[in-house]
């Protein structure tokens, strides 16, 4: 019983798509319905004359014919609405719409069949109306009369893109790839998606694409080959004046950084175009100095993403920021309903909620000021919107000034996160994701030692929270454990950029410090990842998560290396200065505790550590002589309490 109830379901899910495309149609399907209506009448009746050459048999069959057209057109449009013949836009066709003309031309060959030796044979002839020639023609004119038209208009439309391109002094382009990215790039030109570029030529690192043509546009060498084709072209004046390097010409196997640099100094323009797997549209950027410094980014499985964030209402806090700013992109990107802001700057709320504004999202986006050490208001905003989801990457984390002012760290990122973990889990939120970091791990800096404190928070209502019982699922509290990330505020690529910018020098606190780095866009995918997995139908006993960050990266090395891309050379044009440590900093960053063994969770990029926090009951003893401590501005009594919670913290903070 319940597996019909299943089919029935599943029968009018397929009914209630198809009249949603039914009331999509215009005047555009209507016409095109009417030329395959028009091809098929055609490719019938030419069937028929071809078969019985025009004479008595062709003749002698018209009246019957005339009779059947009818019904078996009208069969048809139904064919050809099935297989999205009427819908598919004819400036765009491709492979998969020749196989569904192919298609429809079987389905309708084999409808033919069937009248003619079930129905039309035996019963109202006596013989074969049809044949079995006939039929086999038709299906050849079927697929030609359907095919042509779209053939011609989409090269007529491919012409009038290359015309058009040229008469607008596009860049004669050279682009860098294998064939498979080049050959998207190139799509994206014919469609007019990208404009004012010129392809001359593809230069791919794959031995096997060299003397091939992809799109009509020939690969003329490998990417060492770049200097003596700028040279050719140049001869034969046509000089190339920009470079395009796709994806797969950042692979370490493709030497980016020779390929930036080779071309910088030929004075062509360097631009990329984007992966195609984050959901980007095929538009071209510049080359930032980031893009090369990385390890291949991580899979991202964005339908899992999609699937947690569609439909919902979500808060981001600091969403101002570097990292909040992304997610609050990546959310109204993966389709939620709602978003709402909380952001402590007017500029960065303002910035913030511009941007996303200028996307066109279809969420309903709101942003307010608002503190999250301000407990009222931030127990209040929540209660109003009622999230699904909770994004805390509010925070204060710049190392050396929370030695300075760690008493500040200790309001903003425990007391505020305790704020937003008690207001999402009021509010009746699904999850709360906190953006922690790798300093949290045995921590040595006051940044690092409030958000160990922070996390154990979240461990500690997560856990009190699976074990409460009760019919609806708990709420989810996790943590997610990241290292540096390129380009957002207070990244140490910026500020090497600024010093190259300025002449230099560039400064490097140790000739030995090493740091782990990835993109803000990896960054804030995993993180929403992991929000995927504590969300799963199994809760998994997982409440830190922990990213991939990759192999650490020397920052001396850094510094040089962008020295080198930005065409200078370290030491000569532009000199290295060691200042020395700052407070709360050390050498080589970790990212699990010795008591805090590692779990593999099966989704790529991330890993877990193992639960480890105090009971609740302990906590709100620590918490609650740090807000007597804090009342009182007793640094003594403070620094003694968070020594406690977190023994391994071995801070130099005064």
């Amino acid at each position: 019983m319940g597996y019909q109830r299943g089919q029935v379901a599943l029968i009018w899910i397929f009914i209630g798509r198809r009249m949603t495309r039914l009331s999509h149609l215009t005047l555009r399907n209507f016409l095109i319905a009417l030329h395959d209506l028009l091809a098929t009448t055609a490719a019938l009746f030419a069937a028929f004359y071809l078969r019985f050459e025009g004479g008595e048999g062709f003749y002698d069959r018209l009246p019957l014919l005339f009779q059947i057209l009818p019904y078996f057109l009208a069969f048809s449009v139904v064919v050809f609405f099935i297989f999205n013949l009427t819908t598919t836009k004819w400036r765009f066709i491709s492979l998969p719409d020749a196989l569904n003309i192919i298609r429809v031309a079987s389905v309708l060959t084999v409808a033919l069949l069937v009248l003619d030796y079930v129905f039309v044979a035996p019963n109202v002839r006596g013989a074969f109306f049809l044949g079995k020639v006939t039929i086999v023609l038709y299906w050849f004119l079927e697929i030609t009369s359907l095919s042509a038209l779209r053939m011609a208009y989409r090269y007529f439309r491919y012409t009038r893109v290359r015309r058009h391109a040229r008469t607008e002094d596009a860049a004669p382009t050279l682009l860098i790839g294998r064939a498979a990215d080049a050959e998207v790039l190139l799509r994206g030109i014919e469609s007019g998606a990208i404009k004012r570029i010129w392809p001359v030529g593809v230069l791919s690192p794959s031995g096997s694409d060299r003397g091939q043509f992809i799109r009509n546009v020939p690969v003329l060498g490998g990417i060492d080959d770049i200097e003596d084709i700028f040279a050719d072209f140049a001869k034969r004046s046509k000089p190339i004046a920009r470079v395009v390097m796709t994806p797969s010409a950042f692979e370490p196997e493709a030497h980016p950084e020779s390929i930036l640099m080779r071309a910088r100094k030929l004075g062509m323009i360097v631009n990329r175009m984007p992966s195609l797997e984050s959901g980007d549209a095929p538009r071209l950027t510049a080359v930032a100095v980031e893009d090369l410094l990385l390890r291949p980014s991580e899979k991202i499985d964005y339908a899992r993403l999609e699937g947690l964030i569609r439909g919902k209402a979500v808060i981001v806090t600091g969403g101002g920021g570097s990292i909040g700013s992304e997610i609050c992109e990546r959310v109204v990107a993966f389709g939620a309903a709602r978003l709402l802001i909380l952001e402590n700057s007017e500029p960065a709320l303002y910035a913030v909620t511009e941007a996303l504004a200028a996307h066109g999202a279809a969420a309903t986006i709101e942003g307010r000021i608002a503190d999250i050490r301000d407990r009222e208001r931030v127990m209040r905003l929540m209660a109003e919107f009622k999230p699904d989801i909770v994004f805390h990457a509010a925070a204060l984390k710049h190392v050396p000034i929370l030695e300075r002012d760690w008493s500040e760290g200790v309001k903003t990122n425990i007391f505020g996160s305790i704020n937003v973990a008690d207001a999402a889990l009021a509010a009746g939120a699904e999850a709360m994701v906190m953006i922690s970091t790798d300093k949290a791990i045995e921590p040595v800096s006051m940044l690092g030692l409030t958000k160990r404190f922070a996390e154990m928070y979240c461990q500690a209502l997560d856990h009190d929270l699976a074990t409460g019982g009760g019919a609806k699922p708990p709420m989810r509290l996790i943590s997610v454990r990241f290292g540096n990330v390129l380009a957002s505020n207070g990244s140490v690529v910026p500020k090497f950029k600024a010093q190259i910018d300025a002449g230099g020098p560039v400064t490097v606190t140790h000739p030995d410090m090493v740091r782990y780095f990835m993109t803000i866009r990896e960054a804030c995918d995993l993180v929403i990842t992991a929000a995927t997995h504590a969300l799963g139908t199994q809760r998994p006993d997982v409440s830190v998560y922990v990213l991939n960050m990759g192999q650490p990266v020397k920052i001396v090395d850094l510094a040089e290396r962008m020295i080198r891309l930005s065409g200078l050379q370290p030491g000569y044009d532009i000199e290295i200065v060691f200042t020395g440590m700052r407070p709360g900093e050390r050498l080589h960053e970790i990212l699990f505790a010795s008591e805090e063994p590692t779990r593999e969770i099966g989704v790529a990029g991330i890993m877990a550590a193992q639960p480890n926090e105090p009971p609740m009951q302990t906590l709100r003893k620590w918490i609650a002589a740090l807000d007597q401590a804090i009342a009182r501005d007793d640094r003594a009594t403070i620094k003694t309490i968070l020594k406690d919670a977190v023994p391994e913290f071995g801070s130099t903070a005064a």
